[in-house]
């Protein structure tokens, strides 16, 4: 996925990007892109205290079977010593951890941040329960929208899926800002089908990518 911050160019796109989509709709577009959506420190940390536990008894089954004896201090040391080189390891290679973490637990962790998101951008506090985030966090190469319920009752959810997998091909080639700027465009002519723009209509949400 990219890997690259994206540029003051990119930045420019995108809120244009949502400004052209909102001139045709009351609703409302907020897009997020996170760098990561957890440390997982203590994902990996379980891991390797797992793995070193089922290494040691593997271990003391073999030394038995081959008739080798340790005093249990010397085995229980080596076991911490294991474990503490294995934390000091993942504490130094944040790359190293989300390798470890299961991808089921990073999309886990994705969705809540996208939700934290869209709480924490005020998304769901539009007039018309209208406002819709955009939301991807690489490290986890995931992407999702989430739409507030005024939109989200009419918008069947293959539709959504849809704009996402568009959305996380772009940036699997690096051209995350050219999938920001597409799915904008998706999400913005689906809220102005069932949202169309008021003569009196407000902007209630910043026109910007926001960077974490």
């Amino acid at each position: 996925m990219a890997s690259e911050t994206m540029t003051e160019q990119d930045h420019a796109r995108i809120a244009e990007a949502i400004r052209n989509a909102e001139e045709s709709t009351s609703g409302e577009i907020y897009c997020v892109v996170a760098r990561r959506s957890d440390g997982y420190f203590f994902s990996a940390a379980m891991v390797f205290t797992v793995s070193i536990l089922v290494i040691s008894l593997a271990v003391a089954f073999l030394m038995e079977a081959w008739w080798l004896t340790m005093r249990l201090p010397v085995f229980v040391s080596a076991q911490l010593l294991a474990l503490a080189a294995a934390l000091a390891l993942v504490n130094i290679l944040p790359g190293l951890r989300i390798r470890l973490a299961p991808r089921r637990w990073q999309y886990i962790r994705s969705h809540e941040n996208a939700l934290k998101q869209f709480l924490a951008r005020n998304v769901h506090l539009t007039a018309e329960r209208t406002g819709v985030l955009i939301f991807v966090s690489i490290a986890e190469r995931y992407a999702e929208i989430v739409a507030d319920a005024g939109i989200d009752t009419k918008v069947p959810q293959d539709m959504w899926d849809s704009i996402v997998a568009g959305l996380i091909d772009d940036a699997r080639h690096d051209r995350l800002a050219d999938g920001f700027v597409t799915a904008v465009a998706a999400v913005g002519a689906l809220l102005a089908e069932h949202f169309p723009v008021r003569p009196d209509d407000v902007n209630e949400l910043d026109d910007h990518l926001v960077e974490i």
